[in-house]
């Protein structure tokens, strides 16, 4: 097959119109048209259904375009390979993790990596899902479990267990509870058991929700359960790292925390000698020694 007709099929494929891949391309639209007419020629079979709305793939076209897909994340990997200098750090890294840990952990942390490779672009992706790394939907993950794929380099990073945490005004206002069970007269701030999030946090959160708390505020996510804490609204669950930037909070009955949660840093064998990857993995194994030794030094205290 034609190489630069397989390119505007994946173009015209992505962008579900003419007009828009030949945007793209720098082509006119009739051309496009022609490229993709031949190729169907030369295939024998229809790749898309025409309507007013668009194109959609047909049954042959999606065989294509998961091929042409395959292809395009290849020859990025290549480019990011053949790009990578040996003595510079450039270009872009796309760095996946949970919204919790990317925005009270990772993001305020990003100004000592740029600091030292200021020529990076950094595209941080945060959701609970996680992306295929050998499939190149992102270059590194930060991820609350290991990887199971075999064809992934693995670094544990760190252990994390979910507390409970209030303002200093909240318990000065609504008292400090003495044993579990006094939960229930509190307000409780917590992701939903049926939400997404490790085993360990949503155990916690149901053994607590046991105790027919009277009140209830539930976050999709601890970013927005630290806020509701910051702004006194009651007893949350929150991750222990939280406490290193966020001092003035207090833990509340330290007998109760989550069993441990182990952050695996990962990214694909074919990145081994990245050095984006590189400089991304120095930089949190500097800030991981530099929060251990943080949280032990106010551990003696």
């Amino acid at each position: 097959m034609d190489w630069d007709k397989l390119r505007i099929f994946h173009a015209v494929a992505d962008a579900g119109s003419l007009t828009h891949a030949g945007d793209t391309l720098h082509l006119s639209q009739s051309a496009v048209s022609r490229q993709i007419r031949a190729l169907e020629e030369s295939l024998n079979a229809t790749l898309f259904h025409r309507h007013a709305r668009g194109l959609i793939l047909t049954e042959q076209g999606e065989l294509l375009f998961d091929a042409t897909s395959s292809m395009a994340r290849r020859l990025d990997t290549a480019e990011a390979r053949i790009r990578d200098s040996k003595e510079e750090t450039f270009g872009e890294l796309r760095v996946t993790t949970t919204t919790g840990f990317g925005t009270l952990w990772l993001a305020p942390r990003l100004p000592a990596l740029y600091a030292k490779h200021p020529d990076l672009k950094i595209d941080l992706m945060l959701e609970e899902r996680v992306l295929d790394l050998p499939m190149r939907e992102a270059d590194v993950a930060i991820r609350m479990k290991e990887p199971s794929q075999a064809d992934l380099i693995r670094r544990r990073l760190m252990s994390v267990r979910m507390r409970l945490y209030a303002s200093p005004r909240y318990l000065k206002e609504n008292g400090r509870p003495e044993r579990m069970s006094d939960i229930a007269k509190h307000r409780l701030i917590c992701q939903s058991p049926s939400s997404f999030q490790v085993a360990a946090g949503a155990s916690l959160v149901q053994e607590l929700l046991e105790h027919d708390v009277a009140s209830l505020l539930t976050v999709n996510n601890y970013y927005g359960v630290l806020q509701a804490v910051l702004n006194n609204l009651g007893i949350g669950v929150l991750p222990d790292y939280v406490t290193e930037d966020f001092p003035d909070i207090e833990r509340v009955l330290p007998e109760i925390e989550s069993n441990e949660v182990p952050v695996f840093l990962a990214y694909p064998e074919e990145l081994r000698n990245s050095k984006r990857i590189e400089a991304f993995r120095d930089f949190v194994m500097e800030e991981i020694i530099a929060h251990r030794k943080r949280m032990k030094d106010v551990a003696a205290q």
